[in-house]
């Protein structure tokens, strides 16, 4: 694997196809869905103000009404986890990590805000909001969005994409571990969550796993087919006792 670009973005966003302005409007959509979906979790509908999401974000009200149209659509888009997600069948891949990179940055770094997950779990009917939120990422990754990734193993890929970045995302704005949560690593966390998205995108993944694991037991082959020379053997030697005792 590549040591991560240090100039903060994408190289892949980077690509000229993809305009800056558009990628720039992205991220500021996907950070606003964010910062919405910890408001509104904490505060209710009722108690949260657009100015405040925007607030959170570093923008301007009027983004809100932009790229939503009202506070109603916008509750109505984070309200649901695939809402939220939704974006990324239409995100060039080259583009996911960027977009998830944006997502997470836009977390408030209140310790109160609620993270998705610990609300399911929280919940007081929680094997019913578990198997809400299963069904939900399954159909978004396992099956909608695995059907865009390239390459062998793409359910397992996705599977392991919303996790990581789930997780990260509860360490990071919840838990806050000091590393992760430091302003002065911002730059650094992106370059390293990005790398590590990009592998799980790439075609190549499964690929790079399996001559990782040949490479550090490269006796495991031969060994294979050592037992089933073995298993050849006792099999033909069942075989002529059977004939001989007939």
């Amino acid at each position: 694997m590549n040591e991560p670009a240090n100039d903060g973005t994408s190289k892949a966003c980077a690509d000229p196809v993809t305009p800056a302005r558009k990628r720039s409007a992205e991220r500021t959509r996907t950070a606003l869905m964010s910062a919405a979906a910890f408001r509104f979790g904490r505060y209710g509908y009722d108690g949260t103000s657009v100015r405040d999401i925007a607030g959170d974000v570093g923008v301007d009200a009027a983004l809100v009404y932009r790229y939503f149209g009202s506070k109603e659509a916008l509750f109505e888009t984070v309200s649901s986890n695939s809402k939220v997600f939704e974006p990324l069948l239409d995100v060039p891949l080259d583009c996911v990590a960027d977009w998830f990179s944006a997502l997470i940055a836009g977390e408030p770094k209140d310790a109160d805000f609620p993270h998705p997950v610990l609300t399911v779990l929280r919940s007081s009917s929680r094997d019913e909001a578990i198997g809400r939120l299963r069904g939900e990422l399954t159909n978004f990754f396992t099956k909608r969005f695995a059907a865009r990734l390239d390459g062998p193993h793409a359910e397992v890929r996705a599977e392991l994409l919303v996790a990581w970045v789930l997780g990260t995302s509860l360490m990071r704005g919840t838990i806050q571990t000091p590393a992760l949560a430091s302003a002065e690593n911002q730059e650094v966390f992106e370059q390293f969550l990005r790398a590590g998205i990009d592998v799980l995108i790439s075609p190549e993944a499964a690929s790079f796993s399996r001559e990782t694991a040949d490479r550090d037991n490269p006796g495991r082959e031969d060994l294979s087919r050592e037992n089933v020379s073995q298993e050849d053997l006792s099999r033909e030697a069942d075989r002529g006792g059977s004939a001989e005792t007939a």
